[in-house]
């Protein structure tokens, strides 16, 4: 970026810079240290202008005027650029105004160091002014731009091969090329090695071209006719009118018509202009060719010596008109059709072809196919016309599943008897939508679509032709939405080729010309064996005639060079001719050899020669897609389509996809898509043939629940929707959950102000200088060359006399603010310039199109604001005076006093106690708050209360808030319900607060009927009953406490309770309540305690289960003594002893055994006999007790 000193760009030879006219965000301001509206006059002859250092933000509006001097030229040359293309874009205009005449709408990449252009973008204006406008949205942002200009300079300085030649007026400025070099820079070689001269050619240098010998063709005459090489060669052209984009052209007799077409400015507009192909001149033509309003994105079609064109957009209303209008060419006039439709669409962005149903050509249909129509979305429908019959139908076609779009090309081949559709705009859902490569092919006969193979190309708005069973396909936009594109620039010149034999694409080399030829919105024709490609779009509006001619078979004489030949050009050789054939020439005769010319790939394969189609079978397809699933090893979604045209073939695919799932463990299901078409109709456009099958909706898309889901007829062709109240052929519009009909939302094309575009929802864009309303899926389908320059989702003022300010006035770079002569700063905002007000009838002239009344032109009308009168006009900066007409200025910028009730350091605001916008001498005037309020909101005049008032039982108040802190009081209303039952109440805060209860016998006493109850002062809680025998409840119905909480300070949380208890119980209740609890916690303790004793139980027996095994067997007693008590006895038992080695005993014992005798427990165990006896002794006399718990 270029450095900057103070408020003015610092450049080593200039004494002037850009002036920034507008900053919302301070990029803008980065280059020119945050100074607001700085001017400076030109005085050096050269200079730079750049958006800052770094990317440009977000949001951005930036406005430069360079002034010049009269009869001069501003020659601005684009160093570097880069924005997000199609959304972010740099105007530039003639003049000192946006009124003023456009000369380019810069977007995309432009950077030379990176990308290596043939061609730096240059941009003269003669006005002695130049205005540059910058907007950029809310979405991606890159790196900006460097501007240059100079003043009175040559182009590209003559690229160092002339000298630069400048005379009195402002079209003398020229260069003189060196020999061997023209254009209008130098930059273009002529006569290359002498044209080959003697044997080739020779140069003619009048015309500055080589004129090349029979036999001999190219720009050096180095190419052999037939052409065994392909070659590129361009012409400019130049004169009013020619230059357009998103035209269309067909060629009749040598003659290539071009009709219709958006350009920048419509002053010299022809609707109609022919090029004679033979002489390579454009012709003149009568100017009952201009009779028709002018449009672009239309469609033409011949048929015999009549151009049938429909459709398109007419750019002085913005809308997408039916219009089927025929241009007769031998006498060059125009008849309008209207045919009998039962259903037709408006769109835009379509292509239509000529086709005869018989083979006797005894009824020739004209089919329209896609486009996009701003109420319904885009199309993917193909249109017939039938010319014989004069009717427009709308076809049931069968097959794949396609999506239709804008911008896209196509070609239709006879030897298929098909069309060939690539690429275009489409919206793939409701929130998703962008660039295709699709390529799909329609069978006119069958009715039937198919899905070829993806170019990997997106693109849209790039052309096609056919040329020997290839379709040429070139240039386009191929912005693909990302923050840096990496290479996808706005405009390309890509060049690519489709073999319809082969099912393949195939990338051609770039033209090899020594000019950028980037481009998209042009023309492309077929003729002689040349392909025509005319005008275009690449930041300015093109006229030029590139041409491009393949190689001819013809051209190669031995067997290996047909076969191999040159890329995107197809030959077969005739071994029974020995010579080598084009593919439309071979094809109805050598399917073999022409099936042998292609390359082996793996993957589909489609080949259709004589109705033959070979397609990869189903089985094999649903195994693929299976073995994928199982070797990704993840959840992804893998998408196969495959054409189904019979019931027979639906349910096998249903039972073959039921067997590979089970099979495989992965779920396949087939589904039915519903598209959203715009912000009210959702369209089935799908036609799945999965109609016994269960449905399912796309992700994002809404459910069956909310949404009319209902089938009005499912066939194997495709599903039917019931419409709503607002019948749409094939749409139908929301419905709530109880699937009673409403009404329809307006769609977005049919709304008509700003607020009613904006409101609802963001689903709809407004554009203030074209006064539209669209879809945001279809933004770019609207505005393709740049036609917004600034866009809105909330409502906005839609004129200059809508701003109120000067601040807000020059925001916006159409307006002008013309202060009065008051001394106060009122003033006026109106459309103007930089030297004073725009007398105009809309809004933004520069955007409108042509229609055939002329509209009238903007003029600087200084009336409007008429410096004599002491008024004053500011278009760079606003005067220092801004007081709003409520005071006058002292030193120029002090508002002295503000009257009328205002206040601000500019009086902009009400005084506290009023409202109202008193900007621009508006009034203030008193809130309006009943006695509740002292404040109000100063803009709009919301009360902020003081008290707040409540009836609930319970309630808690959270005073936090900004708007809170007016509040000074809280008053609680509590009317007891049960009339036998005393009232509580319950009282808390955050902070101190004084408290007074009343009551009254009717609700809505008057102040002073209340009866004062409590007076508290300076509390935080507070607790009371009020007995309902002394305010006797029964007999006051309609008694109401009053509570006043007052004298708090903000922030605070109160809490209030209000709860109504019986005075006394009931006995009954009381009994049946304590003994239902006694006996419950009864039974629970029984519960308890069997659970107790089963576990002491269960841990006895596993301790005698370890215990017992380990002890030796106890030998049977001889004596049980009981002792007194029968709580212990001495046991008596015979033992034996251990005896020594062999069994003997030791000695001193006789035979080894012993009486033993041990005191025993007996008192939890005992044996039955023992019990029996004691049993018996109890029966006894008792003895007298010599010692307790002792033995006798």
């Amino acid at each position: 970026m270029i450095p900057c000193s103070g408020n003015i760009l610092t450049l080593p030879h200039t004494h002037t810079c850009c002036r920034r006219r507008v900053v919302v965000f301070p990029v803008c301001a980065t280059c020119f240290n945050n100074v607001v509206s700085v001017i400076h006059r030109l005085t050096g002859p050269s200079g730079y202008l750049s958006d800052g250092p770094g990317n440009y933000k977000y949001k951005t509006k930036c406005t430069w005027l360079i002034e010049g001097q009269p009869n001069s030229i501003l020659r601005l040359r684009f160093e570097h650029f880069a924005t997000e293309c199609s959304w972010d874009h740099l105007y530039v205009y003639d003049g000192d105004s946006i009124y003023s005449p456009i000369l380019a709408a810069f977007s995309g990449l432009i950077v030379p160091e990176s990308y290596s252009n043939e061609t730096v973008p240059e941009v003269v204006a003669q006005s002695g002014f130049a205005l540059l406008h910058f907007f950029s949205d809310a979405a991606y942002n890159l790196t900006g731009f460097n501007v240059s200009y100079r003043l009175n300079m040559c182009p590209n300085n003559c690229s160092d091969r002339g000298e630069c030649r400048v005379g009195n007026s402002s079209d003398s400025v020229q260069c003189e090329c060196e020999v061997g070099w023209k254009g209008e820079a130098c930059d273009v070689p002529y006569c290359s090695s002498d044209c080959g001269s003697p044997l080739r050619g020779r140069c003619d240098s009048a015309a500055k071209r080589c004129q090349c010998k029979p036999g001999w063709q190219g720009l050096d005459c180095s190419i052999t006719v037939p052409a065994n090489v392909s070659f590129w060669t361009r012409e400019e052209y130049s004169g009013h009118g020619l230059v357009r984009a998103s035209h269309k052209a067909v060629v009749h007799e040598d003659v290539m018509w071009v009709i219709g077409g958006h350009m920048f400015n419509y002053t010299h507009y022809q609707m109609v202009t022919a090029f004679n192909i033979s002489s390579q001149s454009w012709m003149s033509l009568n100017r009952s060719v201009n009779s028709v309003t002018g449009r672009y994105g239309h469609s033409l079609s011949l048929h015999e010596d009549q151009i049938y064109m429909y459709g398109g957009k007419i750019d002085s209303t913005g809308n997408v008109t039916s219009e089927l209008w025929v241009f007769h060419t031998w006498n060059q006039s125009w008849v309008l059709l209207n045919p009998r439709a039962k259903e037709q669409y408006a769109v835009v962005g379509h292509s239509a072809h000529t086709v005869q149903l018989h083979p006797d050509r005894s009824e020739p249909v004209i089919l329209v196919v896609f486009g996009h129509c701003p109420l319904y979305g885009y199309i993917s429908q193909v249109q017939q016309y039938n010319i014989v019959k004069n009717t427009w139908s709308v076809l049931e076609t069968r097959g794949a599943l396609v999506q239709g779009g804008y911008g896209h090309s196509s070609v239709y081949d006879p030897q298929t008897r098909s069309i060939y559709i690539h690429g275009g705009y489409k919206a793939f859902s409701a929130n998703k939508y962008g660039l295709a490569g699709d390529l799909y092919r329609y069978d006119v006969d069958k009715r039937m679509w198919l899905i070829l193979r993806d170019s990997g190309f997106f693109r849209y708005l790039h052309t096609a032709v056919i040329v020997d069973g290839n379709m040429l396909v070139f240039g386009g936009n191929t912005h693909n939405d990302t923050s840096m594109s990496h290479g996808a620039k706005c405009f390309s010149s890509d060049f690519i080729t489709y073999s319809i034999a082969c099912d393949e694409w195939i990338v051609l080399p770039h033209p090899d010309l020594h000019h950028d030829v980037n481009r998209f919105g042009h023309s492309a024709v077929y003729h002689n064996g040349v392909m025509y490609v005319y005008g275009g779009f690449n930041s300015l509006m093109l006229s030029d005639v590139l041409r491009f001619t393949p190689a001819s078979c013809a051209a190669f004489s031995e067997q290996l060079e047909c076969v191999t030949a040159v890329p995107g050009v197809k030959c077969v050789w005739n071994s029974t001719t020995s010579t080598c054939m084009s593919w439309d020439t071979a094809a109805p005769h050598d399917t073999e050899s022409l099936r042998n010319t292609c390359s082996p790939r793996g993957g589909k394969f489609l080949f259709q020669i004589n109705s033959v189609l070979f397609e990869l079978s189903m089985h094999q397809r649903i195994k693929k897609i299976i073995i994928c699933t199982k070797m990704s090893g993840s959840t992804s979604i893998f998408n196969i389509i495959i054409t189904l045209t019979t019931q027979k073939k639906v349910q096998f695919v249903l039972k073959e996809m039921h067997n590979r799932s089970l099979q495989s463990k992965a779920v396949i299901t087939p589904w039915v898509g519903l598209r959203k078409i715009n912000v009210s109709y959702w369209c089935w456009e799908d036609m799945s043939p999965f109609t016994n099958s269960t449905l399912q909706w796309l992700p994002g898309e809404p459910s069956d629940a909310g949404f009319c889901g209902f089938l009005a007829e499912p066939t194997f062709n495709g599903l039917k929707a019931a419409t709503c109240v607002n019948s749409v052929n094939g749409s139908l519009c929301e419905r709530p959950t109880n699937h009673s009909v409403k009404q329809c939302r307006t769609p977005c094309a049919l709304r008509s102000s700003c607020s009613e575009c904006t409101s609802g929802s963001s689903e709809c864009m407004w554009c203030s200088n074209t006064r539209q309303c669209v879809d945001s899926n279809a933004y770019v389908a609207s505005f393709p060359y740049g036609q917004c320059m600034e866009w809105y989702t909330m409502n906005s003022s839609e004129n200059c006399s809508g701003y109120k300010t000067c601040g807000h006035c020059l925001d916006q770079p159409g307006c002008g603010w013309c202060t009065d002569p008051s001394n106060t700063g009122r003033g006026q905002c109106i459309e103007g310039s930089y030297r004073g007000p725009i007398q105009t009838l809309f809004h933004a002239p520069s955007s409108s199109g042509p229609s055939l009344i002329p509209a009238p032109q903007p003029m600087l009308n200084v009336s409007l604001c008429p410096l004599e009168g002491s008024y004053n006009w500011s278009f760079i900066q606003c005067p220092a005076c801004q007081c709003n007409g409520h005071s006058s200025c002292v030193n120029e910028s002090v508002c002295e006093r503000c009257e009328d009730l205002t206040t601000g350091k500019q009086c902009e605001s009400c005084i506290s106690g009023y409202y109202g916008d008193p900007t621009n001498g508006g009034s203030c005037q008193s809130c309006k708050c009943n006695g509740h309020a002292s404040m109000c909101n100063s803009n709009n005049g919301k009360c902020f209360c003081t008290t707040k008032v409540c009836a609930h039982t319970l309630f808690t108040f959270s005073l936090s808030q900004e708007d809170d802190r007016y509040y000074t009081a809280i008053n609680f209303v509590a009317t007891p319900d049960e009339q036998n039952r005393d009232l509580d109440m319950f009282i808390n805060a955050s902070k101190n607060f004084n408290l007074n209860i009343t009551w009254a016998t009717t609700a809505g006493t008057q102040a002073g009927e209340e009866i004062p109850i409590v007076s508290r002062s300076n509390i935080k809680e507070f607790k009371d009953s009020f007995s309902n025998e002394k305010f006797d409840f029964r007999s006051n119905a309609n008694i109401t406490f009053y509570v006043y909480v007052s004298n708090f300070t903000w922030p605070v949380k109160i809490q209030i309770a209000f709860s109504q208890h019986s005075n006394f119980m009931d006995l009954v209740q009381f009994f049946v309540t304590f003994f239902s609890c006694f006996l419950s916690l009864l039974l629970v303790a029984a519960v308890v305690w069997k659970i107790k004793q089963s576990c002491w139980a269960s841990r006895r027996r596993e301790v005698s289960a370890v215990a017992f095994p380990l002890l030796p067997s106890v030998p049977k007693p001889i004596a049980l003594e009981p002792c007194f008590g029968n709580k212990a006895a001495v046991l008596s038992i015979f033992v034996r002893l251990p005896r020594g080695p062999g069994g003997i005993p030791p000695p001193g014992q006789s035979g080894g055994s012993a009486i033993a005798s041990a005191l025993v427990d007996v008192s939890q165990q005992m044996c039955l006999g023992y019990k029996e006896k004691s049993g018996g002794l109890r029966s006894r006399k008792q003895q007298p007790l010599a010692q307790p718990a002792t033995c006798i």
